[in-house]
């Protein structure tokens, strides 16, 4: 076997695995989860799993970081394009950031509630802690030197809230509601720094 088709193969398989976590994470919770149970659902063997990953707790944090990317691409996409269409204003953009990251929040929603519930490996809410201080400076950083830049404080509420606001949509019981959700969540942050 060559060392391409190699390579190929074992990241066929961390991806099989990786999928099939996701899935008995969704369906058992991390507490109720083996490694056993995600080995079977991906059809691998124990060891294979083993060697792509040490421990139960390194396939949460890769689906949980895998997710966290996901989720900034599609809020700094929103933002990106917002900007090419000419927004300047700050919490405009920062609302339509936001908009992308809850449509996010939605669109995994089995995945959000298993992140955004609190249970996970030990140390887990220490890593979602220095998350949300990255999303936080990354959310200060895109809108500085905006017009009507925002203080530090409001990009801290308006990050809390965005947090708060997707456990939430995750949870909605349709679309409809969960849209419900994202548009009063947003009309609400608007107001917390009218137009001028």
């Amino acid at each position: 076997m060559t060392e391409v088709a190699g390579s190929r193969r074992a990241q066929t398989t961390r991806t099989a695995l990786l999928e099939a976590a996701r899935e008995v994470f969704c369906a058992a919770g991390y507490d109720a989860a083996t490694m056993v149970d995600i080995a079977d659902r991906a059809g691998a063997s124990i060891g294979s799993l083993y060697h792509h990953f040490a421990a139960k707790s390194d396939l949460y944090t890769t689906l949980y970081n895998d997710y966290q990317r996901r989720q900034q691409h599609r809020s700094a996409q929103a933002f990106r394009a917002a900007l090419a269409r000419g927004e300047e204003d700050a919490l405009r953009l920062f609302i339509i950031g936001t908009r992308a990251y809850l449509e996010g929040c939605w669109e995994e929603r089995e995945l959000a509630t298993v992140f955004l519930s609190g249970g996970g490996p030990a140390g887990f809410g220490t890593l979602t802690r220095q998350r949300f201080r990255e999303w936080l400076h990354a959310n200060s950083t895109l809108v500085n030197g905006h017009t009507r830049p925002l203080s530090d404080m409001l990009v801290l509420c308006l990050t809390a809230m965005a947090t708060e606001a997707g456990r939430e949509v995750a949870t909605a019981p349709s679309r409809a509601q969960a849209r419900r959700m994202i548009d009063e969540v947003l009309e609400l942050m608007g107001r917390l720094y009218p137009a001028a």
